[in-house]
């Protein structure tokens, strides 16, 4: 069982008290102050590696610091892996290799566009995860064992984007099947930030097509399993909308766990989530887990407009249960300055308990994988997939060779997790108890909520008055960890990632995540903070992070 370490509350809650602080930082930006070494003036080719050399970079003292601020400059120290010639030549290149392999099929027709700045899809670019079928595009869900599948239909969220006036332009790279927590399980290699931070996973891809080609993204699609579009969100600073379970349409989107894959959104503004969110949201009746009319009635609310977020006061929870040791210094001061904006502007910032956390990323990596394993049984060779030329047969089992070469190492290692846990010596003990912990979960977010949930049988109950409106916690415990960290983990540390995004998927919670960056004397502060609603109250999660300064100083952005 994967646990956490449980930090006290007051860590956090007793730090919104303080004095309010001035959030008046005007630090200029870094380019215009570092002042950088001349390079020699034969640099004729674009490749650092050609011109920039020990010799040409040579100095008696390496650069250890570097000066930031016009008004008032200060030095500020130079990290150790660029405080060398060689390393910073190293750092250059990486910077200048701009093949991020976001998408897996780029757009056939350079479905490029001019921002018009108005916040409507017509004409504008929206990139596709590729595990939502196109007919336009190959749906290869970054598998070999689908590298030439060709679906003969869109998906539901596919036909409404097009009918509305957007352009597809591609298929983003993923994580195999939706599998992993960094976009490095593809058939067609890994997603690669130009910094050397992971891109979070499984829809890194699209993150990264939106924050680094916004010709081509004007807003992207992805897919949500346990995080898989708050996660990658978190780690490339855009945002990322995860809905309410039911409310966009599953038909066309290639299933991993039926019950928790969710069509999420990213975008860099929250009206550009707002636009595709509205032209998806309605219900498909080709999907039986979409959303009734009857249970979207139950849901219409007038919700908080974007100039009432400031006035409204809204009770943010604060779950105690995540607040654990694993949490960086980083991550929690975020948090905590998050709450204290919050606060400062007139909403409530209340102490909450979800007791059946701790235990939400062991269930989910038992149902999950579970699910899994009866979705991807069919990928054979024979009905769906590309089949080996070699014999397809071992030890009596008919296309072994064909899913053993087909389908990559995290892919097998969840079907047998997922095979095991639904053997009949194993259900009771693990599958049956995860379905029971899940459960557990939604009691826990329905109990401190203070809208009822609109699937309860006993609906409407009465509004509990003491409940929150909001949770605000963070998206993960860390920032993006180093590529080559994320090669050096185990699957189990890697399944960590999800530890806060988890529950509100089990719960089927509307969710999305806020980048977040704040000035302290030790730096800048950064974080994916999430906020989570009640069941169906998606348009209250989106109006709650429309005040970007409530979650943001003025960031001078990444040096390197």
């Amino acid at each position: 069982m994967l646990r956490m370490r449980i930090r006290p509350i007051e860590h956090v809650v007793s730090a919104i008290t303080l004095p309010r602080l001035s959030f008046t930082i005007t630090t200029p930006r870094l380019s215009s102050a570092i002042t950088t070494p001349r390079l020699s003036s034969a640099v004729t080719t674009p490749r650092l590696s050609s011109a920039i050399t020990l010799r040409r970079l040579s100095t008696s003292n390496p650069t250890k610091t570097f000066r930031i601020g016009r008004r008032t400059p200060r030095r500020a120290p130079l990290a150790p892996s660029v405080s060398k010639p060689a390393a910073a030549t190293q750092v250059c290149e990486k910077r200048l290799d701009t093949n991020e392999n976001a998408f897996i099929t780029p757009p056939k027709h350079g479905a490029h566009f001019e921002d018009d700045g108005l916040d409507e899809i017509t004409n504008k670019p929206i990139a596709i995860k590729d595990n939502i079928s196109t007919e336009e595009y190959p749906t290869t869900c970054a598998s070999g064992i689908l590298k030439d599948f060709q679906s003969p239909y869109d998906a539901t969220v596919v036909t409404l984007l097009k009918e509305a006036g957007a352009l597809i332009s591609g298929k983003t790279n993923m994580d195999e099947f939706g599998m992993g927590s960094h976009s490095t399980h593809s058939h067609f290699g890994a997603v690669i930030s130009t910094n050397g931070l992971s891109v979070g996973g499984s829809s890194g891809g699209s993150a990264v097509a939106v924050r680094s080609h916004p010709e081509e993204a004007w807003a992207s699609l992805g897919t949500d399993t346990g995080g898989s579009v708050r996660l990658p969100a978190a780690y490339c600073r855009v945002l990322g909308f995860k809905p309410s379970y039911g409310r966009l349409s599953r038909w066309g989107v290639v299933s991993y766990a039926n019950s928790l894959d969710t069509v999420g959104i990213f975008a860099t503004e929250v009206a550009r989530l707002e636009a595709v969110y509205d032209v998806l949201n309605q219900h498909d009746p080709k999907d039986p887990t979409s959303m009734t009319d009857r249970v979207r009635s139950r849901c219409e609310n007038p919700g908080l407009r974007a100039e009432d977020s400031r006035r409204e006061s809204l009770r943010i929870g604060v779950p105690m249960e995540y607040n654990i040791s694993e949490l960086s210094n980083d991550v929690r001061e975020a948090w905590i300055k998050v709450l204290i904006r919050f606060k400062s502007v007139g909403h409530t910032i209340v102490p909450i308990s979800l007791p059946s956390t701790q235990h939400a990323l062991s269930a989910y990596y038992i149902l999950a994988p579970a699910e899994a394993s009866s979705n991807l049984a069919k990928y054979d060779g024979i009905r769906y997939g590309s089949r080996t030329k070699a014999p397809d047969g071992a030890d009596g089992v008919l296309f072994s060779q064909t899913r053993g070469q087909g389908l990559g190492e995290e892919v097998k290692r969840r079907i047998l997790l997922g095979s095991y846990t639904l053997s009949a010596d194993a259900i009771d003990n693990y599958f049956v108890q995860a379905q029971k912990i899940r459960r557990l979960v939604q009691d826990d977010f329905n109990r401190v909520f203070r809208r009822p949930n609109p699937l309860d049988k006993d609906y409407p109950r009465k509004t509990n008055d003491r409940g929150v409106d909001i949770i605000l916690c963070p998206t993960a415990p860390t920032n993006a960890p180093t590529l080559e960290d994320v090669v050096e983990q185990d699957s189990v540390k890697s399944y960590m990632n999800d530890i806060f995004t988890v529950p509100a998927s089990l719960a089927g919670l509307p969710a999305i995540n806020v980048p977040s960056s704040f000035f302290s004397l030790n730096g800048w502060s950064r974080a994916g903070i999430q906020l989570i609603g009640q069941y169906g109250d998606d348009r209250n999660v989106l109006a709650a992070a429309q005040d970007d300064e409530l979650f943001n100083d003025y960031d001078d952005g990444d040096l390197f």
